[in-house]
């Protein structure tokens, strides 16, 4: 760092250290879905760098007040990706990390898909596509009459974005020019059995949210800086109207042997591979 100011310093310091908590929580999903023997690795892999920024940089929390009326609202709308969402808590302290042994398991408090009624920390239930968007501007309505200004921020899959009920949602936010909405596409274009291009492609995507009257930002979904400035600006416009990130990620980011593979979309580790992920990320120090 010779040759840098102090605030850069202090900013690539800051940098390095969510990188950090990035490769934990990387290790965190690969554990968790291995011990249950279930869960969707390939899309919580892909989803870290976003959540991080959130929770560890951004968003206006309290995990020792997990329903604080003040506190900014997220919403997993890609629900399966469940196990990148209950690691990322845990790592930021909404309940010990002991508990995600019992991910997916029969009354356990970490459902396969996020319950707001189970879970610290979870302000939506989800799990069926499409829906999540729809419920984060519920939230904001409800901040307004209620004279709460908090942000809304919700975790759309990019093959997700190919429900209808997105799009009816991103209609009447933009129309209203919804403040303190901020959607964000996890875009790392693979779906549950294939491609999203193949399947049915979103381009040009950015285009599509600003034609429905949202401000539409890109950014590369794994490099740390650019996710937390973008994301930043984001914050910053909401307060004019709603706002859409597409960040451009990999499927499995971080296993080579996962990457852009629709076969990990919900598949989990077996002890061997569970054996050679870790090293991967432990490696990718």
């Amino acid at each position: 760092m010779k040759g840098l100011s102090e605030k850069d310093k202090q900013s690539a310091q800051r940098t390095d250290e969510l990188k950090s908590i990035c490769r934990e929580i990387r290790r965190m999903i690969i554990n968790t879905v291995a011990d249950a023997g279930a869960g969707h690795t390939g899309g919580s892999l892909s989803e870290v760098e976003i959540l991080v920024s959130l929770y560890f940089e951004l968003m206006r929390i309290d995990p020792a007040r997990p329903e604080w009326p003040q506190r900014d609202r997220f919403i997993l709308s890609k629900g399966h990706a469940s196990p990148g969402y209950y690691c990322t808590l845990a790592r930021r302290g909404y309940f010990p990390r002991e508990r995600l042994r019992e991910f997916d398991g029969i009354d356990s408090m970490l459902q396969g898909h996020p319950c707001m009624l189970k879970t610290p920390g979870v302000d939506m239930s989800t799990g069926s596509l499409g829906q999540g968007l729809s419920a984060g501007i519920g939230m904001r309505l409800g901040g307004e009459r209620r004279s709460l200004d908090f942000n809304v921020y919700v975790l759309l899959g990019d093959g997700e974005c190919q429900e209808g009920q997105v799009w009816e949602a991103a209609m009447w936010a933009g129309a209203r020019k919804l403040r303190g909405l901020i959607a964000i596409v996890d875009c790392n274009g693979v779906q549950l059995a294939g491609t999203v291009a193949e399947t049915l492609g979103l381009e040009p995507f950015a285009a599509k949210w600003e034609a429905f009257g949202w401000r539409a930002l890109t950014c590369d979904g794994h490099d740390m800086q650019e996710v937390v400035s973008t994301l930043a600006q984001a914050k910053q416009s909401a307060a004019d109207g709603p706002v859409a990130v597409i960040a451009r990620t990999v499927k499995g980011k971080g296993v080579s042997f996962m990457e852009g593979k629709y076969e990990w979309h919900g598949k989990a580790p077996n002890d061997d591979e569970r054996r050679k992920a870790l090293a991967e990320i432990e490696g990718s120090a």
